[in-house]
């Protein structure tokens, strides 16, 4: 199953051209759900594509309903209140269509998914939050924990505890990621529509190097709701504007799809397919999983940060896990065997503020954690698979 994931700042019409991709889809024989958290203005829209309207509050419900039992026994002295009066927290939206996602994924009746968070800090979260909860899983329940208790249940089955409800929980919810292909780059792409306003370039900027830190790529950016030309001077400054929107945008990710504003909004099904406003019919770009390659005595792990500029990184080593932050959004990033075993001395950004930006980590083996031998490769071994031999 592919997700085109499509988004962009609020009114610039990016669930126009979600919901033309996925009638293009549907055109072409393809199996399509759009998943949205609003209903879709369109009419008609559900006859030829399945839309699915996931509303945060009954999601929260119903995932409550199934573990407020559990909960209850658990903790005897806590009241817990029915899923009618629960009250949802921030992220639970974000949650929602992460099941919803998920349902669809374990399901198998769908070869896409048009995904419509809402504006471009929404998409963000959600594509964020599949690591977040790896993460905070990692933290909740380390494998020691699971261990003892399994052996205390194992011991005392008939006393199951705040631990045992806890655990069941996060087996729960790491069930619910394993169907989600959202963090995967290969099976998600994700789209970017913008207004054409100044500042658009830069927009662009600012969510590439986001989507970076999340391991993604900006698959294509549509400049959306071009006025035509017209008569005086009014017109003659607009067309301006978005001739330099366009261009600026160009020179920074190449080809850009352009869509002219409709004189009446689209009404049906058959209003947005005349738009000719679907994404590019392209797979998602390729993303190449981090490796470390060696130079000289040490290894350097090349992460790749679009658009990032110099003092707007920052890189802390916590553990196991290497952490990266830029552009308001942060990554905890879990380094190899190989990795574990050494020490950061640095790091640096190299080709700042363009699309090839790179965050080049810099790593020396720790002699408390090799032995001896292996902290003196043979001459002439570049590769770290030859230094692990």
């Amino acid at each position: 199953m592919q997700i085109l994931l499509v988004t962009g700042p609020g009114g610039a019409g990016s669930s126009t051209v979600a919901a033309a991709t996925a009638l293009r889809l549907a055109a072409g024989g393809s199996r399509v759900v759009l998943l949205t958290p609003d209903a879709p203005r369109t009419t008609g829209l559900g006859e030829a594509v399945e839309v699915d309207v996931v509303a945060a509050g009954p999601a929260l419900e119903q995932l409550w309903g199934r573990h407020a039992e559990q909960l209850g026994g658990a903790l005897p002295l806590l009241t817990v209140p029915p899923a009618s009066s629960v009250v949802p927290v921030p992220g639970v939206r974000e949650f929602a269509l992460l099941t919803a996602l998920a349902g669809h994924a374990a399901a198998g009746r769908a070869d896409a998914v048009v995904l419509d968070p809402g504006p471009t800090p929404a998409a963000v979260a959600l594509l964020a939050l599949p690591s977040a909860l790896r993460w905070w899983l990692g933290q909740a329940a380390p494998t020691r924990l699971r261990v003892l208790a399994a052996l205390r249940a194992a011991a005392t089955p008939e006393q199951p505890g705040g631990t045992a409800a806890l655990l069941a929980g996060v087996a729960g919810v790491e069930e619910l990621l394993t169907h989600v292909p959202l963090a995967d780059p290969r099976r998600t792409a994700v789209h970017l529509v913008l207004r054409p306003e100044p500042g658009a370039d830069e927009q662009l900027r600012a969510t590439a190097t986001a989507l970076g830190v999340l391991g993604q790529r900006v698959a294509s950016v549509t400049v959306a709701r071009l006025l035509p030309d017209g008569p005086g001077v009014w017109w003659a400054q607009r067309a301006v504007v978005q001739a330099e929107t366009v261009r600026a945008v160009s020179d920074l990710l190449g080809e850009v799809r352009e869509v002219a504003e409709s004189a009446v909004p689209p009404f049906t099904a058959a209003d947005v397919a005349a738009l000719d406003a679907a994404v590019p019919d392209a797979p998602a770009p390729q993303v190449a999983t981090p490796a470390p390659r060696r130079v000289a005595d040490e290894w350097v792990l090349d992460l790749p940060l679009p658009f990032a500029r110099r003092g707007e990184v920052e890189l802390t080593r916590w553990d196991d896990d290497l952490v990266v932050t830029a552009a308001g959004m942060r990554r905890s990033v879990p380094l190899d065997a190989l990795l574990r075993r050494c020490t950061v001395t640095g790091g640096a950004l190299a080709a700042p503020g363009t699309a090839s930006a790179t965050l080049e980590v810099r790593f020396t083996p720790d002699p408390a954690h090799w032995p001896t031998g292996l902290l003196r490769p043979e001459a002439g071994a570049t590769d770290p698979e030859e230094s692990r031999a």
